[in-house]
Order: C-alpha cells, then structure tokens, then sequence
C-alpha cells in the first residue's frame, strides 16, 4: 500500500534526516521526495510504501504525529488512494 507523508514546521537542521530514519525503523520504503524551503518553513511530501510496516495505518498515524511533536515538526500521513480521490475533479 502507498501513502503520502507531509511534513511542516519551521527550518532546522536534520528534518529529513529524522524523519527517514522515522520511516526506516518501521520498515516504510520512500518511493518518491519533493521537498521546499518557502522562507523559514521547511515542507516535505513524500510518496511511500508501507507494505512491510508492522503496525496499524491508525497506529503508525498516531506515532508518527507524536514523534513530530517532540521536533516541532507537524507529521501526517494519508493513504494513496484517499489523497487521490481527494484531489480529483
């Protein structure tokens, strides 16, 4: 399964270094990155493959929303499919 990881929060060093080693300890592959720095904000989205996580959707949601928090990083991720669907006209 695919899912769309976002990350906000203002520009500091190691931001994309944390948030793959985040997405490597729960066995989450990254497929595609497209990130931006708009001024002080840094934003990431990126296309990934949580086939092999261990955990729940729910689950890997909450804890990856709570590990941003302890960076001040805003973390959410949302399943393929959903963002899709979302996004069409």
């Amino acid at each position: 399964m695919k899912a769309i990881v976002s990350v906000f929060a203002k520009d500091a060093k190691g931001i994309t270094a944390y948030v793959t080693s985040l997405l490597a300890e729960r066995e989450i592959n990254i497929l595609d990155i497209s990130q931006t720095l708009m001024q002080e904000y840094f934003t990431m989205i990126r296309l990934v493959d949580i086939t092999d996580c261990p955990c729940s959707f729910h689950e890997l949601a909450e804890w990856l929303a709570a590990k941003g928090q302890e960076r001040l990083l805003d973390i959410h991720i949302q399943r393929q499919d959903i963002f899709e669907a979302m996004h069409r006209i």
